[in-house]
């Protein structure tokens, strides 16, 4: 159950987000340093990630009418930004995309607004940059109500590989999930950062590798593979984590099938994984992913006992 807020804290959080749409320059006639309206931005930046691929997702994620959308799109395809296209699963339906010179604005238009945060966030100290992060995600899917469940994955970048800052975004996912979901404390945090960081600096054997998803520069979950660690032709997935607020969004199952896609590829004959007794949906996705328990005891390698369990996934 919610809780319940104070008149006075509700007036102060609309007179902050008011002050957050004027400083952005959604008052003014040109959004983003361009002439187009607010809603004409949104539509190149929405179609440009794949948000949206056709006029009525548009109109669901701007809250336009269907009138107001076709004459937007009409307007964005005379200027030569947007272009209708036919669509393969469906040819009685259109999808709309942008065309070349769209998604140079596009470009032009991420310049603008990544240069607009950075001038505001270099105000702010690391763990209040963090604050800020947290709490406009979480005031954003407030106000989308049941709807912040759900996301489309076309809008996800699958990164492999080392990302700057990773092993430190990774360990405190895992650190801060499992020790408020299951206790576990300095022990785990410390045996997952010394791994994770040793493991880095083998990242560039071809049989070794990291999936990382993001939205934008927001890190969603990610997950390893280990090829050295254990006997020959065997991997080990490691350090699997999604997000709190990115779980049910089919996170992990994007990072799953990239990570066995990878490991067949690579002629891997097995792939295993540890993980422990209670972790339902995660077991879900990796039985989904050809995994099956075959070992199951007590132990307390992570710092509190559990029951630890062993999965593995033969190639197929």
């Amino acid at each position: 159950m919610g809780q319940l807020v104070s008149t006075q804290r509700i007036d102060e959080l609309r007179a902050a987000s008011r002050e957050i749409v004027r400083q952005l320059g959604f008052m003014q006639k040109g959004l983003a340093g361009t002439s187009l309206s607010p809603s004409a931005v949104h539509t190149i930046i929405e179609l440009g990630y794949g948000t949206v691929k056709n006029a009525g997702d548009l109109g669901e994620m701007l809250h336009l009418e269907k009138s107001s959308v076709s004459r937007l799109v009409q307007k964005l395809a005379e200027d030569g930004l947007i272009e209708a296209r036919s669509n393969p699963s469906d040819r009685r339906s259109r999808q709309i995309g942008l065309t070349k010179e769209g998604k140079a604005l596009l470009k032009s238009l991420e310049d603008f607004g990544r240069k607009q945060m950075k001038s505001a966030f270099v105000h702010l100290a690391k763990d209040d940059l963090a604050k800020v992060e947290s709490g406009l995600t979480l005031f954003a899917k407030a106000l989308r109500g049941e709807k912040s469940r759900h996301i489309n994955t076309n809008a996800v970048e699958l990164r492999q590989g080392y990302c700057p800052g990773m092993i430190a975004s990774v360990v405190g996912l895992h650190a801060s999930y499992y020790a408020t979901n299951y206790g576990f404390g300095a022990v785990f945090e410390r045996k997952v950062a010394t791994e994770m960081s040793e493991f880095m600096g083998r990242i560039a054997n071809p049989t070794n590798t990291t999936f990382s998803a993001f939205l934008g520069e927001t890190l969603l979950g990610s997950v390893s593979l280990d090829g050295e660690d254990l006997e020959e032709s065997v991997s080990h997935l490691r350090w699997f984590i999604v997000s709190p607020e990115s779980q049910g969004m089919g996170i992990g199952n994007l990072l799953l099938e990239a990570a066995t896609s990878f490991v067949d590829s690579a002629g891997f004959e097995k792939t295993r994984l540890w993980t422990f007794k209670g972790l339902d949906a995660a077991r879900h996705l990796y039985e989904k992913h050809g995994f099956e328990l075959v070992h199951e005891n007590r132990g307390s390698q992570w710092g509190t006992e559990v029951v630890e369990q062993e999965f593995e996934r033969k190639r197929t």
